[in-house]
């Protein structure tokens, strides 16, 4: 007697033969993993100023003054607040009557800075209304020390208060 293989039968039996190879291939392939720890942080750039004030007080035409500590004593302490190294860039500006210049003129005064201590204000560099470096890789909560001379214009055709404010920037070092 012949026995007759139906369509639905040899069909069902491949499926399950398939799924039993995929089963074993798959059990034949599996491995370990492990897994990899990773952390960032966002980069932070950030300074303050202490006391951030300066008082020149009045002062005669081409007459200069400094914060050292032999004259006004007001150093400004710079203080990086990030938590990456940083460097402190600073300028100057025009006030409301006078320029800002290299050299004293008619109603064109000077303003220099230092990094550092000092007792009596010399080789500092004038600023001007570009930024210029004050100081560079400063760690996170490092400090750097700020000191400023202005010498008045020569001659003021003005005799009001003027204020030669500084501006400090940080930037990532």
């Amino acid at each position: 007697m012949s026995r007759k293989i139906t369509k639905p039968f040899v069909v069902s039996t491949g499926i399950i033969g398939l799924a039993g190879i995929l089963v074993a291939y798959s059990v034949a392939l599996a491995g370990s993993s492990a897994t990899v720890t990773a952390t960032v942080t966002v980069q932070s750039i950030s300074l303050s100023v202490a006391d951030g004030a300066v008082a020149y007080g009045t002062l005669g035409s081409n007459t200069s003054k400094s914060t050292c500590t032999s004259e006004l004593n007001d150093a400004q302490t710079v203080t990086n607040d990030g938590n990456v190294a940083e460097t402190f860039r600073i300028k100057g500006v025009a006030t409301a009557n006078w320029a800002l210049g290299a050299t004293t003129a008619s109603d064109q005064y000077v303003h220099q800075f230092k990094n550092g201590t000092c007792s009596t204000f010399s080789g500092g560099t004038a600023l001007t209304t570009s930024d210029q470096d004050l100081a560079t890789n400063i760690a996170a909560a490092g400090t750097s020390t700020l000191n400023l001379q202005i010498t008045t214009p020569n001659p003021s055709t003005v005799f009001t208060q003027q204020s030669p404010n500084v501006t400090l920037t940080a930037i990532a070092f």
